[in-house]
């Protein structure tokens, strides 16, 4: 037999996933990875904790889906988005990497908009306006802030790309990676040397680009050694995690949206050719299928927001998910079902890192609006579980407003997971909600893409064709629909309502 390895360096943790050449999933493992913040709005990661979280799932995944290294034919790798590893001529970083969620780059994207000619110029010149959590920003602020960092820098990497070298020795990436680096000519896949120009960085920082199925390189012997594999294995380009996922989802095709509510919130679209949103609200990126574009919208704190609550305010539910060996999120969401829709007109605000859609706002601030003295915990959680979903529909409304059909929404992440929040998002976005039989996001969406660089597929859309198949159709409650309608009309105006005094507020904590 011949298997696939996909390997998702994501922000909590590592997973990697086997599956055969018909694309079924013989085993999954996770490995968990530690994140640091050493003031309010940075978030940052050693980049040497993403390789042993990844030798340990690898190792981990060929035990459980008992599977010799010697078979596995293929890797695809994605990764966490926009993350800045600098590296001098060796392995070793020379810092740890500003992450996708880190908020202290504000100034240094301002600089960018100015220097490029302002917004319109930018979003003309790489399809997408400057914003603290991509990576043009963070090399700014290193060059800056670290310049002794900056002078010994040799090559910039993101984070799958980093894992890629240590497996390989090979400097590459992939266009559906790399446009999320605010340096990437998006319209023409290539880097864009008129920015990289004005910006005064050196093209020859960064590493060759790919299309997502290419073969970058190959395992070498010590790499081999270390993960259990064999010497000489082919290594794809890999995607991005939002591509990923999307190729694991099957959106590959126009008409067909994914909402991932993982960590952040994601709403994808696929796009035939390249469309920009004249605000830049939403993101126009190469995806991971060759001469083909995306439109997504990211929010910060979608799943991030669910885990904060239960974290901070959750311990009789983890107390009692432990007596009861069950999941403490069921325990939340049991509490929630019993509110009554719109939580009796409790809003909650899901802003907790900032925003990026459709608000690209680094002091946005998170809250409950509406609390009275008849509100329990029940509808606190309910609200948030809404307030979230009506974040996912921002970034829906906007795709649509560009004329981008929509004709069903396949859901995945944690927010698919619940029979509840299905239901619930299919009522916020008044569409057709769908689960497909592969739910393994990016680890999966990456391993097909190693399928076809390895020849079991002869394209990426033949790989989810024959792979991805809709398993659960959950349509819309009209009556739901029509009362999330106007609860998202006053949801909308909240956030305006609110802005100047977010600013006030970061400003008073400094």
């Amino acid at each position: 037999m011949a298997y696939l390895l996909g390997i998702d360096i994501g922000t909590s943790g590592t997973k990697a996933l086997v599956c055969d050449r018909k694309g079924r999933v013989l085993a999954t493992a996770m490995a968990e990875h530690p994140i640091e913040s050493p003031r309010p709005g940075w978030s940052q990661q050693d980049p040497r904790d993403w390789w042993k979280s990844t030798v340990q799932s690898i190792r981990g995944v060929l035990k459980k889906a008992k599977v010799n290294g010697k078979e596995v034919k293929g890797i695809g790798l994605s990764g966490q988005m926009h993350g800045s590893v600098f590296l001098g001529d060796g392995i070793e970083p020379l810092r740890p990497a500003l992450l996708w969620n880190d908020q202290r780059t504000a100034v240094q994207c301002e600089e960018i908009t100015q220097k490029a000619g302002g917004r319109e110029a930018l979003i003309e010149l790489v399809a997408n306006p400057a914003l603290t959590g991509f990576t043009a920003p963070k090399i700014l602020w290193v060059r800056e802030h670290e310049p002794k960092i900056y002078a010994r820098t040799k090559h910039i990497l993101l984070p799958k790309d980093y894992i890629r070298l240590r497996m390989t020795g090979e400097y590459a990436t992939e266009v559906s990676d790399a446009s999320g680096m605010l340096l990437l000519d998006v319209v023409n896949r290539n880097w864009s040397s008129k920015l990289l120009q004005i910006l005064e960085i050196d093209e020859a920082l960064l590493p060759r680009l790919h299309e997502s199925q290419e073969v970058t390189g190959v395992l070498h012997r010590q790499a081999a050694r270390e993960l259990g594999l064999v010497e000489g294995t082919p290594v794809v380009g890999g995607a991005g995690d939002q591509a990923a996922g999307a190729v694991g989802n099957g959106i590959v095709t126009g008409g067909i949206v994914s909402a991932t509510l993982g960590t952040s919130g994601v709403v994808f679209a696929h796009a035939d050719q390249p469309r920009r949103d004249p605000l830049g609200r939403v993101h126009t990126m190469c995806h991971a299928v060759p001469d083909k574009w995306c439109i997504f919208g990211c929010m910060l704190a979608a799943g991030g927001s669910f885990q904060w609550f239960r974290n901070q305010l959750g311990q009789q539910e983890i107390q009692t998910a432990k007596q009861r060996k069950v999941d403490p999120y069921a325990l939340l969401i049991e509490q929630a079902a019993k509110a009554p829709s719109g939580a009796e007109g409790l809003f909650f605000l899901p802003y907790l890192t900032g925003e990026r859609c459709p608000h690209p706002d680094p002091n946005a601030r998170g809250g409950w609006i509406g609390i009275t003295s008849r509100t329990s915990r029940r509808e606190m959680i309910r609200s948030l579980l809404e307030g979230v979903t009506f974040g996912m529909r921002d970034a829906l409304r906007i795709i649509q407003e560009m004329d981008v059909a929509v004709s069903q929404v396949r859901v995945s992440g944690g927010g698919s997971r619940s029979e509840f929040w299905r239901q619930l998002q299919a009522d916020v976005y008044n569409k057709p909600v769908v689960m497909t039989n592969a739910g393994e996001g990016p680890a999966y969406g990456v391993a097909l893409l190693a399928g076809v660089g390895t020849g079991v597929w002869s394209s990426v859309e033949q790989a989810c064709r024959a792979c991805i198949k809709p398993v659960e159709k959950i349509r819309p409650n009209k009556k739901s629909a029509a009362l999330y309608e106007r609860y998202y009309q006053t949801y909308q105006k909240l956030y305006f309502d609110l802005k100047d005094r977010f600013g006030e507020i970061a400003g008073l904590v400094g």
